[in-house]
């Protein structure tokens, strides 16, 4: 078959000629590096928790015993509740903010296009720089906050879930902010025809028409909160303690500081299945694989 396409006269593609499918060779560079740095990372990571390695020389093989060990290790089922609880908390604080600011943002006025931008700036630095700038402001010497905020369980639960939130309520008002600009006009007209006032209509428009867009950034949010490290390593830690001692920082130590490569990619290991476990759970409970517009039908 030819591949050339004939064209109108205005450089259209002539009459009866049907537009082909992208060559698969086009998503292969994507491919390779998903490949190189997420899968390939992801197969060494499994085969060194059969092993036992420091770092230098050859792994030795130790089967099970890494596994085994994580099993007994009574700091995961601490790690595990702190690191639930932290998901549970910090998706509730973000979600609650973000899709207020973004509904409010998705206004037409030139203030509220301005300081959306604004808001947005926090996701453009990185969790490092942010953690080092709270940690400073945190300081019980000489920061602008009186007391040991990060001595105390709740005090540094509470930053670790503040800075966070910092960080990544931005980027989530933005997806509200475009969920909330796609609904139509009609609706609220409609609502205000009816007597609904802006409450009502918020409840009964607005939450309706973005439960997709909920649903899409509480995967994200959630997926995000099981990855927390750089805020918890620079701004606790993982104290007082191990009371902040989440999955990664358990991971981190047992590596970095035990040096036992074998147990931390078996920690590693258990995170990314746990994590992709839940992402496929709540795929399935809230139906975002076969969600349609809000839209459709209008």
């Amino acid at each position: 078959m030819s591949s050339t396409v004939s064209t109108g006269t205005k450089g259209r593609p002539g009459k009866g000629v049907r537009a082909g499918r992208p060559h698969p060779s086009w998503v292969l560079p994507g491919v390779l590096f998903f490949a190189f740095f997420a899968i390939g990372p992801m197969l060494l990571a499994f085969y060194l928790s059969f092993t036992r390695w420091n770092g230098l020389g050859d792994p030795e093989p130790v089967g099970l015993a890494n596994w085994q060990k994580l099993i007994d290790d009574p700091r995961l089922t601490q790690s595990l509740t702190v690191t639930v609880l932290l998901t549970v908390v910090s998706w509730v604080f973000q979600t609650v903010v973000s899709l207020l600011l973004g509904v409010w943002a998705a206004g037409r006025q030139r203030n509220r296009a301005v300081l959306s931008a604004v808001f947005f700036t926090p996701f453009l630095l990185s969790s490092t720089a942010i953690s080092l700038l709270f940690y400073a402001l945190l300081d019980p010497n000489f920061g602008i906050i009186q007391g040991d905020t990060l001595g105390t369980t709740s005090g540094a639960f509470l930053a670790i879930v503040f800075v966070g939130g910092w960080q990544f309520i931005p980027f989530h008002t933005l997806i509200y902010q475009g969920g909330a600009r796609q609904i139509p006009e009609v609706l609220y007209q409609a609502a205000a025809i009816d007597g609904a006032g802006r409450y009502r209509q918020f409840f009964s428009i607005t939450l309706p028409q973005l439960r997709n867009t909920a649903t899409t950034s509480t995967v994200l949010m959630i997926v995000g909160s099981l990855t927390y490290f750089e805020t918890v390593l620079i701004l606790t830690q993982g104290g007082p303690g191990t009371d902040t001692a989440i999955l990664p920082y358990l991971m981190y130590e047992a590596g970095f500081k035990s040096y036992d490569f074998g147990y931390a990619s078996a920690v590693a290991t258990f995170l990314v299945v746990a994590a992709t476990a839940l992402s496929l759970l709540l795929v399935r409970l809230t139906g975002f694989g076969t969600m349609r517009s809000t839209r459709e039908g209008m």
